[in-house]
């Protein structure tokens, strides 16, 4: 009787852990302006799988760079994340996002203007969708003005050309110049506070 308890435990053990290594991951898409720097601040979550830059929200099929920089097809710069629930939930990225954009400006991040720029979620499912609604709530609450945020159901999500994926890994110099003249990361502790681990 003893081993055979300790048999079906090591059984159900085993079987948990292949669950565990098996469990789906989830998505998660944001814009925030240059995806660039959207697909950097994603990278750097625990549980955050991998993140891809592209084009949604608009209505031409297989949008290019040079289309959509030049406005009028309607998509948003923006990042699919890829994610563990079991590591971090969409709420926790929700948090995230929030300190990572500008929400008070519209059809603008930064130094980028254009709707191609705007910040919005762009949902999955019921759930994403009502927990995004609730996070827009909470952060106009706590701004104490209109939040310009787009929060729509996600269409089709065009990953961007190759040479923008990881663009802050593959050009560091030309991107943190970017960056830094842009003013976001200035514009953020003005509006969030200093981040944590920041000096």
């Amino acid at each position: 009787m003893p081993r055979l308890l300790l048999g079906l435990i090591l059984a159900l053990a085993a079987a948990g852990l292949a669950a565990a290594q098996n469990a789906p991951t989830q998505k998660a898409v944001f814009a925030g302006g240059c995806f660039w720097c959207t697909e950097s601040d994603f990278d750097e979550v625990p549980g955050v799988l991998s993140t891809t830059s592209g084009y949604i929200g608009g209505k031409t099929a297989n949008p290019t760079y040079s289309q959509i920089s030049a406005g009028g097809t309607g998509h948003a710069e923006a990042v699919e994340v890829v994610y563990d629930p079991a590591k971090v939930s969409y709420q926790q990225l929700l948090d995230y996002y929030w300190r990572t954009v500008d929400p008070l400006a519209k059809d603008a991040q930064f130094c980028d203007r254009g709707d191609q720029y705007r910040t919005a979620i762009f949902t999955f499912g019921e759930e994403q969708m009502r927990l995004a609604q609730a996070s827009k709530k909470k952060i106009e609450a706590q701004l104490k003005q209109k939040v310009f945020t787009e929060i729509a159901a996600a269409g089709t999500f065009y990953p961007a050309e190759d040479y923008h994926q990881d663009f802050y890994q593959k050009n560091p110099v030309k991107y943190k110049f970017y960056r830094w003249n842009c003013g976001r990361d200035q514009r953020l502790e003005q509006l969030w506070g200093a981040r944590k681990g920041d000096s």
